[in-house]
């Protein structure tokens, strides 16, 4: 059987983009047991809630849900346990120093596979307070307003 190519969109995190400023992002392996791939191949999981951590040297996944596999049987894994992340030892010393320093939090964006790999994006974010998210909506809608009023130009001039 040939190898998958490519990458296959599995779940986003659309509501870390509104809540979170997002710094920098980092891709991370995922070590999962068997029925979570299978689970994770029927398109199957929600980063809603989750967030990453580093403990004692090592980067872990949080309460992202990933159901039960709908065939499997006392093998089932939980659906939000804790998942343990792949990433260079440097990476994690970088990304525990800015945790540390204050303000930001580590919050999974994306869950995808990766020519036949789980991967999922992690970011180093800072939270937005209410008005900066208004104001981030606001500048949103003027950017599209002024395309609008460009296209509608463009075309009167033709």
């Amino acid at each position: 059987m040939p190898r998958e190519q490519g990458e296959k969109l599995i779940a986003s995190n659309k509501k870390a983009r509104h809540d979170y400023a997002i710094e920098k992002t980092y891709e991370a392996g995922l070590i999962l047991t068997g029925t979570e791939v299978k689970s994770l191949r029927q398109g199957r999981a929600n980063l809603t809630d989750g967030y990453a951590y580093i403990d004692g040297g090592q980067a872990y996944l949080d309460a992202v849900h990933i159901p039960e596999y709908s065939q499997g049987h006392w093998t089932n894994h939980s659906a939000k346990r804790t998942r343990k992340l792949l990433l260079h030892k440097e990476e994690i010393i970088k990304l525990s120093h800015a945790v540390s320093a204050g303000g930001y939090t580590l919050v999974p964006l994306r869950l995808y596979f990766l020519d036949g790999r789980a991967k999922v994006e992690i970011a180093v974010a800072k939270g937005k307070r209410e008005f900066e998210k208004r104001q981030t909506i606001r500048e949103r809608e003027d950017k599209r307003e002024a395309e609008r009023a460009m296209r509608t130009r463009n075309r009167l001039g033709e």
